[in-house]
């Protein structure tokens, strides 16, 4: 399977049409796979629940293609223990999450194009355990709390210096 502008650029238009602002465009063949792999494009705006993958644990890889994503790692109360923004530009690449980490992705820039790797088999019912802490995606209070994430990391960036 090629991975090429083509490809990236027909994802893009569809993230951006898209009531979620991401699509994914998957490789693997069934959900069964050991190995799930795929592509995920996200748009500013676009909220991923902070979630963790156990039960059983899973890793999960981002490797960065297009844009700038920003990998937020939480401790099991909610607050933030790690973050770090992937940017082809900055040499800084991908990010392994380690199982059973709550976790979330979020788009800096327009076209943000995510290779993504997470162990399978896929199983809709228990891939995602959605944290406590964090609004669901349709809540009302979702947009507040992602717009929050985004300020205390740049917060947290600026005294890094």
């Amino acid at each position: 399977m090629l991975i090429d502008n083509n490809l990236i650029d027909s994802l893009c238009s569809k993230a951006t049409k898209a009531a979620r602002r991401r699509v994914n465009y998957n490789f693997h063949q069934a959900d069964s796979d050991p190995l799930q792999r795929m592509l995920n494009v996200l748009q500013p705006g676009s909220y991923v629940q902070p979630h963790k993958h156990a039960n059983p644990d899973k890793r999960e890889a981002f490797i960065i293609l297009t844009g700038r994503l920003l990998v937020i790692l939480f401790e099991a109360s909610g607050t933030i223990e790690q973050y770090h923004i992937l940017d082809r530009d900055k040499g800084i690449f991908g990010i392994e999450i380690p199982p059973g980490t709550y976790h979330t992705i979020i788009a800096l820039q327009k076209d943000t194009c995510v290779y993504e790797v997470k162990d399978g088999p896929y199983q809709a019912t228990n891939d995602k355990q959605f944290a406590p802490w964090a609004p669901p995606e349709n809540a009302k209070e979702a947009d507040t709390y992602l717009s929050n994430l985004i300020e205390k990391t740049k917060k947290l960036l600026s005294r890094r210096g």
